[in-house]
């Protein structure tokens, strides 16, 4: 029996469906444009929220990047470290590594996500709100502008004892930290950029008091410095809040100055001094501490790297109606 030529094509697009590999669902595709049609309001609610917010808790913008780079580093930028722990699940936020990440930024979200259910119900991730807010406070306090692709899913996992490992500690070695970096695709000069984040925001005193008491005290941190720091963490043991400025110099200005620092002994914690240190990490530092367009470059294109790190496409995530909740709560 032969086939008519009519339905010939027919059978054969029929075939080629069958045997065709399939395209995952997962997959994310980010574009800039992502929500024109479906949130037509998307950037200019961002950037009103965090315009407001940045004007009443100037240290917004440090915390944000902060909880940006910590979200993207474990499980990739898919809001996991924004969940709650229930009764059911001890979340992301609540590991010991995370205590000190600032409230003002998981408002800031808060806020946005609020202000966009009204707008445009169901249809922004938490994970998109948290890439593109980031982006526009590193700008507000003089940072480089860089490109925010959208399209994320919110993650359908926050597990706290997955913390440890892959959120970089203070007194970990440049070679362990790098280990971190290089797992999620980013090379040593991008690394030693994306540090540069500390220009901006502040550290509790006990992720560096032990550079600055007893017999294990770092001799090569700026003696003023040293003097400075040990009067203001004198009651550091019995309140856990006191913290200091990681750029003391400029700490409300996104530029150049932490890399400045290092050269001077004025590097706060133990791991940004390592980078003026280490061999590999050390012509970096200089590069940048002479050449701030050379640093914002690199800053921002690592930023816009960063925010594809790990996306989530629709077969492998959600858009939660409240950032800190899964929309099933019982995971």
């Amino acid at each position: 029996m032969r086939l008519s030529c009519s339905l010939t094509p027919f059978i054969l697009l029929f075939f080629l469906f069958l045997v065709a590999p399939a395209v995952s669902s997962g997959v994310a595709i980010l574009r800039t444009d992502y929500y024109q049609k479906t949130c037509p309001d998307f950037n200019k609610i961002v950037r009103d929220a965090v315009i407001a917010k940045q004007g009443q808790q100037p240290t917004t913008a440090a915390g944000t990047l902060r909880l940006f780079f910590h979200d993207c580093f474990l499980e990739g930028c898919d809001a996991s470290v924004l969940i709650a722990t229930n009764s059911f699940n001890k979340a992301e936020r609540d590991d010991d590594l995370n205590d000190s990440l600032p409230g003002d930024a998981f408002d800031i979200v808060n806020r946005i996500k609020t202000a966009l259910e009204l707008s445009c119900p169901g249809v922004v991730s938490c994970a998109d709100i948290l890439a593109q807010a980031t982006r526009d406070l590193v700008t507000m306090v003089g940072g480089p502008y860089f490109d925010v692709k959208l399209g994320r899913k919110d993650g359908l996992e926050s597990k706290a004892h997955k913390v440890r490992g892959n959120v970089p500690m203070p007194n970990q070695t440049v070679h362990d930290i790098h280990g971190m970096f290089k797992k999620n695709g980013f090379s040593l000069r991008e690394m030693v950029a994306l540090s540069g984040a500390h220009t901006i925001g502040f550290s509790h005193c006990k992720e560096f008091s032990d550079r600055l008491y007893g017999s294990k005290a770092d001799p090569e941190i700026n003696p003023r410095f040293a003097t400075a720091l040990k009067e203001l963490c004198k009651n550091h043991t019995v309140d856990d809040t006191i913290a200091a400025f990681n750029d003391v110099m400029t700490p409300g200005k996104f530029d150049n100055m932490y890399f400045k620092n290092l050269k001077r002994g004025l590097g706060l914690l133990a791991s940004d001094h390592l980078l003026i240190k280490n061999n590999s990490t050390k012509p970096f530092v200089e590069l940048y501490a002479t050449d701030e367009k050379a640093f914002f470059e690199d800053f921002a294109r690592a930023m816009e790297k960063m925010g594809t790190v790990g996306v989530k496409g629709d077969g492998e995530g959600e858009v939660r109606r409240r950032c800190d909740h899964f929309n099933n709560l019982n995971v």
